[in-house]
């Protein structure tokens, strides 16, 4: 599906759910790194119940909407889980990640919202978070040494 055979209120819709993820951030204080940090030293665990709060209605809303319509209303593409097998990738990825969410004392996601409530020493922790993402793609892109193509 190309952008021009997208609903027209399609990217409206998604910088509203930004906004208010944005906001739910804040105002659950999670984009504070001091408050995720204060969870992974077990101090304080309204964390977990902002996660489960979060999770709850996602399965609720995955549960219903394809129920109700088989298809997407904004972008008409079908309701289907896409299921990751777990390998090594997702095994060493994810404890990469913990290991920089530890660090930084914040997630992706809350790190964007951090710079909303001021946090501008947060941009270290993104800044980070690209040029991992980048290290990473540049390993992957990287010819391997069976490949025959490569010589």
């Amino acid at each position: 599906m190309t952008d021009r055979d997208r609903h027209p209120a399609f990217l409206p819709l998604i910088l509203l759910g930004g906004v208010v993820f944005g906001f739910g951030l804040g105002f659950s204080q999670m984009a504070r790194p001091e408050v995720v940090l204060a969870f992974l030293q077990f101090e304080d665990f309204g964390l977990p119940f902002v996660m489960f709060g979060a999770a709850i209605v996602t399965g609720i809303a995955f549960a219903v909407l394809p129920r109700i319509a088989d298809a997407a209303p904004l972008t008409g593409d079908p309701f289907e889980r896409r299921l990751k097998s777990f390998d090594r990738n997702v095994l060493v990825g994810g404890a990469i990640f913990g290991v920089g969410w530890g660090l930084s004392g914040i997630c992706p996601g809350a790190a964007y919202a951090s710079l909303g409530i001021g946090n501008v020493t947060i941009l270290w922790a993104i800044a980070g978070m690209f040029l991992g993402a980048y290290l990473q793609g540049w390993w992957r892109s990287r010819p391997s040494s069976g490949d025959a193509s490569a010589r």
